[in-house]
């Protein structure tokens, strides 16, 4: 087990072309389960080759165990690493496979048996061993992979969106396979994947890439919670974040945000705020699971009657859509709710639970609430 520290690493492909990796920072303690999330094409595989010593990087150092190994080859980083198409040596057994390595660095033959075996046994694939890789089936040509890396004990796991060629059903079970697996060894590790929900669900940290940027680093529910900005939070959610284009008007000291369904309009209170945001055209972001449905029971909270456009079932929810000043919204909703399409539903917004974002640069914006309750702001809205 090892620490991981990226310091200041930069990466670009030559001169007059724009860098691939930008002054990226990272530390993450031993026994670590680190998530690279990002779009297509921000950095993130490229990154992860940079700490395998796969490409060099162009500034900035890379630190393992407080060692800096930016200028060691890969095989003198102790790293393992499993790649998204497997990389299985088709003529071999999977027993052959998974020894491959071990018989390169000349470990003796009683040495291997015994890894192979807690291996196989780990990821349950005993019955597999004396199987090609074309007698198996996807899940088990990325678990015998996943053997051939584990079996070398290296100090960092790194693994390549190693999950993005299996068909759904069989992502979720790998996904508890793996959450597991890093419980048991207990091995620092670097994933890398697209998919947020592998992301929220897998890592101890996540780091949230664009463009070659690290965007934010935190925990799961840090950078679900509290995104930096709105790139972040229209990245980490499934559904996404609604983000609802508003004018912002100053009223009695306090900043009102107005919605408006095509048939109601509500004056949406967000706290104390400055003169300068007054009037100012912004982004207001609210996750689908924080639009509640108005129980008609006078809970205080601002509402607005919308007409349902489109609904979703999903089983655990129900996904409904409407249209909030000219942009469609996605509500969360509990599967019993009895709505269908050209219902109108008293949607409510908690104050407390929204986020605002500058309309151009997408960054978080923030509001001066210390002095000023949900319940003082409550009593200042209007709907009509």
């Amino acid at each position: 087990m090892a620490t991981l520290e990226l310091r200041n690493v930069n990466k670009t492909y030559g001169s007059g072309l724009p860098d691939t990796l930008k002054d990226i920072q990272l530390s993450i303690k031993d026994g670590e389960f680190l998530i690279l999330v990002g779009p297509s094409g921000c950095g993130k595989s490229t990154l992860m080759n940079c700490i395998a010593g796969l490409e060099q990087i162009t500034g900035g150092a890379i630190l393992i165990d407080e060692q800096d190994v930016s200028g060691m080859s890969p095989k003198d980083r102790d790293i393992a690493m499993v790649f998204q198409s497997y990389a299985l040596y088709p003529t071999m057994s999977v027993r052959e496979n998974i020894e491959f390595g071990l018989k390169i660095r000349k470990m003796p033959q009683a040495a291997i048996d015994e890894e192979v075996a807690r291996v196989a046994k780990l990821l349950q694939i005993e019955h597999l061993l004396s199987r090609k890789p074309a007698q198996l089936s996807g899940g088990q040509q990325q678990r015998v992979a996943m053997g051939r890396a584990l079996a070398r004990r290296p100090k960092i796991y790194l693994f390549d969106e190693p999950l993005s060629n299996l068909d759904a059903k069989l992502r979720v079970e790998m996904r508890t396979e793996m959450k597991l697996m890093h419980q048991r060894l207990k091995t620092t590790t670097v994933y890398v994947t697209h998919d947020q929900i592998e992301a929220m669900t897998l890592g101890d940290k996540v780091a949230v890439m664009k463009d070659g940027i690290i965007q934010q680093f935190g925990t799961p529910q840090q950078i679900y919670n509290d995104p930096a900005n709105q790139f972040v939070a229209s990245f980490i959610g499934s559904p996404p974040m609604n983000f609802i284009p508003v004018r912002l008007a100053r009223q009695d000291g306090r900043l009102l945000a107005l919605l408006d369904s095509g048939q109601a309009r509500c004056e949406l209170p967000l706290g104390v705020a400055g003169a300068e945001l007054d009037g100012r055209e912004i982004i207001l972001g609210i996750r689908p699971e924080q639009i509640a449905l108005g129980t008609g029971e006078g809970n205080g909270l601002p509402g607005i009657r919308a007409d349902v456009q489109v609904t979703e079932p999903t089983g655990p929810d129900l996904l409904v859509f409407v249209t909030l000043n000219q942009t469609k919204v996605c509500c969360r909703l509990a599967p019993d709710v009895a709505c269908k399409v050209g219902d109108s539903l008293n949607l409510q917004f908690d104050p407390a639970r929204v986020l605002l974002f500058d309309a151009a640069s997408g960054e978080r914006l923030s509001l001066d609430t210390a002095n000023a309750s949900v319940k003082d702001n409550v009593t200042h809205f209007k709907s009509r």
